[in-house]
């Protein structure tokens, strides 16, 4: 009983201390356990927000859709790329990253906080339009058709 009480305080500690001092440190977090567990890597990176206890049950629905990307449903996991990071201040940043399957991307997007001292997770969103945005961009109207040749 005493080991369990000692893992699971080294557990919380674990899960809010990664990290947090640095953006960066803790999407690469993610990364790694997502690699391993997808739905642990997004509870976990829940879980460096205390807010996050009065959506369970909308953690939940992302653990679920997460565990869906099996090797059946999207093919092989070959890893991320980021797509594009937005600073709006020196406390609240989104970063949208590209996740690569045999079958298609998808997008992961984050959006940090830190209120005081620590890095927490504001929102985490998924989704898989990728393919229609590039198209979207690639017509006429966002080209610079005044460029000299």
């Amino acid at each position: 009983m005493k080991k369990l009480i000692i893992l699971a305080a080294v557990t919380l500690f674990s899960l809010t201390s990664v990290g947090q001092s640095n953006p960066e440190d803790l999407i690469n977090t993610f990364f790694k356990e997502y690699a391993k567990s997808p739905g642990k890597a997004v509870e976990d990176i829940y879980a460096t927000n205390p807010w996050t206890i009065r959506i369970k049950d909308g953690i939940e629905t992302m653990k679920n859709e997460v565990n869906k990307y099996t090797v059946d449903y999207v093919g092989k996991y070959y890893g991320y790329e980021l797509i594009t990071k937005k600073q709006f201040s020196e406390s609240f940043i989104l970063y949208s990253y590209m996740i690569k399957y045999d079958r298609q991307p998808m997008r992961f997007i984050f959006k940090l906080y830190k209120p005081n001292d620590k890095w927490t997770l504001f929102s985490f969103k998924i989704d898989s339009d990728l393919d229609d945005e590039i198209e979207q961009a690639a017509k006429l109207y966002y080209l610079n058709l005044d460029k000299e040749k």
